[in-house]
């Protein structure tokens, strides 16, 4: 029987998303009886802190909660967000006006794209870095232009190398520091470049600072917000999912120019009905409860990250130590693109790693292997790549 059903011709462009496709290749592996080890995908394997899951318990049983929750995010949750930001980075801002709660940064990342960009104005994006700067704008009929970025130039996006005839039709940029899948850092001076680029060049400059509460060696992650005059032209994505192993809940927030989170926040009230209440109490306690937990995962990570790159050099890969991310951004042999490696890899030793070039172009030649694997499977998915190779 052919089907009826008629799928908007940008579903062509639109890539698989790529953790989708991981998992739908570990199924398939799984189901021929392989003892998977997944080192594809950031999803942290320890669980929500303890105390963050009793402000749930509590918030829950709350009928208040069980009603629609405010589409910009509850007041008490904005405002718990701008004193997280003024205790961490010191940066002060209106809850009102400066703060927008997200159902985690993917989905306000997605909806910045209806916000700010029109078919065939151009996006600034990385090359390497989440993959939906990019397939936000084919959702939209937008264009990307991809920022050249490698280890000559310390994986920093090199926006000012954009031909004149792209920053014409340019109106978004997309950083991230520290970086995924990278794992590079970008010095203050890089973000004040940024912030006077866009200023030149009328561009909304989006940082996504979704590893800022993890960092190794003493080195504490900035904020973009922090920088002068950043909030002429810059917002920032934060996210619970990884600061406080808070993938599954879904809450984060944006913050920074007033007039992008009004642009971004009409969007969401249009599409979306905000976070469950309760969730958003529960991240009040993640922010403005007691912070031992974040510095103690950041701890079990550096153990983690010290333990791949004692290895690497066994088993044929080469990498830069991370200073934050919880990723090491690895070099792979000559003679394999980034995906028939990642393949061999599954294939010989029931062990999933990601293609550096399903991250952007520039990722061609490295994978990324994630570093939240329980030590024990993480030795063991590092050993068996060891034997294959």
């Amino acid at each position: 029987m052919t089907s009826s059903v008629r799928i908007a011709s940008r579903m062509a462009n639109l890539p698989p998303y790529l953790f989708a496709e991981i998992d739908r290749k570990k199924a398939l592996k799984q189901a021929e009886g392989v003892d998977v080890i997944s080192l594809g995908i950031g999803d942290p394997d320890m669980p929500t802190p303890q105390r963050i899951i009793d402000a749930m318990a509590t918030a829950i049983t709350d009928p208040k909660n069980h009603q629609y929750p405010a589409y910009a995010g509850s007041k008490p949750y904005r405002t718990a967000c701008a004193e997280w930001m003024k205790r961490r980075f010191g940066v002060a801002l209106d809850p009102d006006t400066e703060v927008l709660a997200l159902i985690g940064s993917k989905e306000g990342i997605a909806h910045l794209f209806p916000a700010f960009i029109d078919p065939g104005d151009v996006t600034l994006v990385p090359g390497v870095g989440y993959p939906v700067y990019h397939t936000g704008g084919i959702l939209i009929g937008g264009e990307t232009h991809w920022m050249p970025m490698n280890d000559a130039n310390d994986w920093l996006a090199d926006f000012e190398s954009t031909p004149a005839d792209v920053l014409a039709r340019a109106k978004m940029m997309f950083l991230s520091y520290p970086n995924n899948p990278s794992s590079a850092i970008a010095p203050v001076e890089y973000f004040d470049r940024a912030i006077a680029f866009a200023r030149e060049h009328d561009i909304l400059l989006v940082h996504d600072n979704a590893y800022s509460e993890i960092g190794f060696d003493g080195y504490r992650p900035s904020s973009l917000l922090e920088r002068p005059g950043a909030r002429d032209v810059a917002i920032e994505l934060f996210s619970c999912s990884k600061a406080y192993n808070m993938t599954g809940w879904r809450v984060a927030f944006a913050a920074g120019n007033a007039e992008a989170i009004k642009a971004l926040g009409t969007v969401k009230s249009n599409i979306d009905s905000g976070i469950f209440t309760a969730v958003q109490d529960a991240a009040i306690e993640a922010m403005l409860g007691p912070q031992d937990d974040t510095f103690e995962m950041s701890a079990l990570y550096q153990r983690r990250r010290d333990l791949v790159m004692e290895t690497l050099g066994s088993i044929g890969l080469s990498a830069r130590t991370p200073k934050g991310t919880i990723y090491v951004w690895a070099r792979i042999p000559e003679g394999y693109s980034s995906a028939e490696y990642a393949g061999l890899v599954l294939d010989r030793a029931g062990v999933i790693v990601a293609p550096g070039n399903a991250y952007g172009p520039n990722g061609e030649g490295y994978i990324r292997i994630s570093l939240a694997t329980p030590d024990d499977r993480l030795k063991e998915a590092l050993q068996r790549i060891a034997d294959t190779f």
